[in-house]
């Protein structure tokens, strides 16, 4: 294995990592990967077969010395102690003015973190998002880049070669300093989880409501992706009902065990803007959905114990158009929410994000990619200072078209006892969010009765307290 022969190296070749430095290879840029697992590195010298353009090793020392300087070295390992533990791994290997990419889903603060350390050793370090699942990362993912500035220009040749393309344009771009890749993903995240929520309470009222079988389903899915709802999380669930199941007779989605897992990126979107201040409820019912769905034996008692509303089933097709309508009308506020969240999150940690090129990286090769992102960008393109995507011009109509459809599900599923807290939360945002007057003014009363908290008034300025008693 000659040094400084490979421009690019990757630690982490599990299929996310071998994925990845194949698209770079494919790309034109010689590449060579590290990981532990000597199956791992086997696989991938096979699959690639021409170890002058794609290597793999077992040793850190050689796989740091075949990498032309400065080393540009990319991390897709699993966050938290992993990704020190691999750091601290090269750092007797490398050089000054080396680079080493975080690409995996990393809490924002440890970046931040990592960063200033590495500085301090002459190291570059910076964070970057990667989306699109395994084939994405094959054929071309989102890639969220944010950190040292200067580090990423030496690695964007290759980030904007192996990512994703919507109409010529490479679905990346550095987005601002210190933990802004990192973060941006977290969120696109949280994102994914709202939109993901609200695919599954589709299904559920379609099943309970309008009696549609998986074949029904199918095709409701595929027509709405082949109209405004188009995005990649609507085109596999329309395949997904199509699949048969190999181990007994049915379609496999019905087999599924209806208990969700995560892997934290929804919570961190929920806790941060919690504490930014940020109201993202629909992002949060869909991280606290997956929590009760893993309560399953308690589900199941209080299935027994409580009897539903007796069941009233709608017209199918009258269902299915409320149903699009409602279902797009919370597509948009999901979004929202999460660009809400962004703008308030790069006031506060400095990032100076672009909305409209964050919209933009995501129209193409990220698990939230959808036709409905175009709008978003240019919503952004016209008015940079957009406080949040609801009061946009753009979107005025679109919202307000959708709404007696969204109230008319709502209903529908409030009387039949169909659980919605993602479509119910949206609307609540919405109307909460469109009212000048809301009733927290007794709230304020109720705080300052009990605790003395005071409370501000509408005619006149200061602050107040009252002796309620």
């Amino acid at each position: 294995m000659q040094q400084n022969t490979y421009e690019f190296g990757l630690i982490g070749l599990g299929v996310m990592g071998r994925n990845f430095i194949l698209n770079v290879s494919d790309n034109g840029f010689k590449a060579i990967g590290y990981d532990l697992d000597i199956e791992k590195v086997n696989a991938l010298i096979e699959e690639g077969g021409d170890v002058s353009k794609i290597n793999a090793t077992n040793k850190a020392d050689k796989f740091v010395e075949a990498i032309a300087r400065p080393r540009k070295i990319m991390l897709l390992v699993p966050a938290g102690k992993v990704v020190d533990t691999v750091i601290e791994s090269l750092l007797p290997f490398l050089d000054k003015e080396d680079i080493i990419i975080d690409g995996g889903n990393s809490f924002f603060t440890d970046t931040d973190r990592r960063e200033t350390y590495l500085k301090d050793k002459g190291i570059h370090f910076f964070g970057s998002g990667v989306s699109g699942g395994a084939k994405g990362a094959r054929i071309g993912p989102s890639i969220m880049p944010g950190g040292d500035k200067e580090a990423y220009t030496q690695v964007q040749p290759i980030f904007e070669a192996v990512a994703a393309k919507f109409k010529g344009e490479p679905c990346v771009a550095y987005l601002g300093p210190k933990s802004a890749g990192n973060y941006v993903k977290m969120v696109h995240n949280g994102i994914e989880y709202g939109l993901m929520q609200l695919i599954t309470e589709a299904y559920d009222l379609l099943k309970k409501g309008g009696n549609a079988t998986n074949d029904d389903l199918q095709t409701v899915f595929s027509n709405w992706n082949n109209g405004r709802l188009q995005s990649f999380l609507i085109e596999i669930t329309a395949g997904i009902f199509s699949v048969d199941d190999t181990l007994s007779e049915g379609k496999l989605v019905d087999k599924i065990l209806d208990k969700a897992k995560q892997k934290g990126t929804g919570k961190w979107t929920s806790q941060n803007a919690m504490d930014l201040g940020i109201p993202v409820p629909t992002i949060d019912m869909a991280v606290s959905m997956r929590e009760l769905s893993a309560l399953k034996k308690d589900r199941i008692a209080a299935d027994a114990i409580y009897a539903k509303p007796k069941s009233e089933l709608r017209d199918k097709n009258d269902l299915e158009k409320k149903m699009e309508a409602a279902l797009y009308f919370a597509f948009i506020i999901t979004y929202a929410q999460g660009l809400h969240q962004l703008a308030d999150a790069s006031e506060e940690y400095k990032y100076n994000l672009e909305l409209a090129t964050i919209a933009k990286i995501w129209r193409a090769g990220c698990i939230i990619r959808a036709g409905l992102l175009e709008d978003i960008s240019e919503a952004f393109e016209v008015n940079q200072d957009l406080p949040n995507l609801i009061l946009s011009p753009n979107f005025k109509e679109k919202i307000s078209s959708t709404l007696p459809a969204v109230r008319e599900i709502v209903a529908f599923a409030a009387k039949q006892g169909i659980p919605m807290p993602g479509l119910f939360s949206a609307l609540s945002y919405f109307d909460a969010f469109s009212s000048a007057r809301l009733p927290l003014n007794l709230l304020q009363a109720q705080r300052d009765h009990f605790g003395s908290h005071t409370y501000e008034r509408i005619d006149r300025e200061g602050i107040f307290h009252t002796e309620w008693e």
